[in-house]
């Protein structure tokens, strides 16, 4: 029997999505899909949704056109793209791709996409979804002549991180166009162990937060599409999940034994999620959140600040990380070019690290001992936290005990929601 190109690319291409994972497993025996761990060289391996999709034959995808939704993560684990394996596999008609925030490629810095154009690699069309949603958004999808729209990206943990309000963007637009909607499972990087912070008022909805979850909501990609399919659609899409299997809530990234690609450039290692969903807040100041150095979100600081900015802020106790002294010059962003003074946080205790009431006490600190603090003039901070409670608690003086305590109720009802939507122990 004569092979084709595209059969002999698929061969290898789909290699490292399914060498490791018998299709009875991917196709849910009992035992794998309750999360009974893979194991790879001795040590454990999750295996992302992509992999059992393509274990199982992409049967979700038979006879339909299919479009999907991502960005450099989304990879195997033997670091090939998704989009170059599925492009070359006869047994899936993929025949679009739908680029977010910084692009398919990931060519683009924050606040920026890749436009349409024409993928030099596949040759496949790619729409650009950033910045659009609701019939503008359906409309790209019609164009494109999909029937299924599929969603593999690897998000980061917070609330304002807007790969899930791209979710959520597409999963609306589809329901519009009358398509079917399949996400792809990738683990949260920071484990899935708890939601914390504040919980977002529909007043303050933006790009960096749709609906009212917590600001580190502790959910994968796959259950949060769940939540909005059950809770914030006013129609609700055909929605299709397919599940990692071998992920525990208590994993950190670097116990699934998968390849990091960072989301956004911004973002270069676990590391950063860590304290991502913290000191993030940084934005809605005039410090910089370490844009433009090697370590984003971990270096904070601006002219004028001295030592007394990491005393202030060892001295509060928080649990799991300690607080540097430290001088840098940023390459881009906030104070390009200027040495400038801040802190470096060094998490020392994953377990009991808290990165929203950490980023509390580094704002409450900040603005305690430095007279040059000040908020964005277009009052971010209450974008980013939801409201307007962080910024005037702190104004008026509020110290890190009375900010967390003020969002405590909002957050238990959040968790109640939260808990109908888990798939993962």
């Amino acid at each position: 029997m004569g092979l084709s190109r595209r059969s002999l690319l698929a061969a290898g291409g789909a290699l490292g999505a399914v060498a490791a994972t018998a299709h009875p497993a991917a196709a849910g025996t009992p035992g794998r899909e309750a999360g009974a761990p893979g194991r790879e060289n001795g040590r454990h391996r999750v295996r992302t949704g992509f992999e059992r999709l393509a274990a199982d034959g992409y049967a979700p995808l038979a006879g339909q056109r299919v479009g999907v939704v991502t960005n450099p993560t989304g990879v195997t684990p033997d670091a090939r793209h998704l989009v170059d394996v599925m492009h070359a596999d006869e047994r899936v008609d993929l025949i679009a791709v739908f680029g977010p925030e910084h692009g398919f490629r990931g060519t683009a810095q924050a606040g920026g996409s890749e436009g349409r154009y024409d993928d030099p690699a596949t040759g496949l069309p790619v729409y650009d979804t950033y910045l659009k949603s609701g019939r503008p958004l359906a409309d790209v999808f019609t164009a494109s002549g999909v029937d299924t729209v599929v969603f593999d990206i690897q998000d980061a943990g917070a609330r304002f991180y807007t790969y899930i309000w791209t979710l959520y963007d597409c999963m609306e637009a589809a329901a519009l166009a009358g398509k079917r909607f399949v996400v792809l499972d990738r683990p949260n990087p920071v484990t899935g162990r708890a939601a914390l912070g504040p919980v977002l008022d529909r007043a303050f909805a933006t790009f960096v937060g749709r609906e009212p979850i917590a600001q580190a909501h502790g959910m994968t990609v796959a259950e949060l599409a769940l939540l909005f399919n059950g809770e914030f659609l006013a129609a609700p899409v055909a929605l299709e999940t397919v599940r990692m299997t071998g992920w525990r809530r208590s994993d950190f990234f670097d116990s699934t034994g998968l390849p990091w690609v960072p989301p956004s450039p911004n973002m270069p290692t676990p590391e950063t999620a860590l304290v991502y969903s913290g000191t993030c807040l940084f934005e809605g100041t005039n410090l910089s959140e370490g844009r433009g150095t090697t370590r984003p979100f971990e270096l904070l600081g601006a002219e004028g600040i001295d030592r007394r900015w990491a005393e202030a802020a060892n001295a509060l106790g928080l649990p799991g990380v300690r607080f540097r002294e430290a001088y840098f010059a940023p390459t881009f962003s906030k104070f390009q070019g200027k040495t400038v003074g801040g802190v470096q946080l060094h998490v020392h205790d994953r377990e009991s690290f808290d990165p929203v009431r950490t980023g509390i006490g580094l704002l409450v600190t900040a603005r305690r001992s430095w007279s040059g603090f000040a908020w964005r003039p277009d009052n971010w901070i209450d974008k980013l936290t939801g409201s307007t409670r962080v910024r005037t608690l702190i104004d008026a003086g509020a110290d890190t005990d009375e900010v967390v305590g003020a969002w405590q109720a909002d957050l238990k009802a959040f968790r109640a929601v939260r808990k109908e939507y888990l798939l993962y122990r």
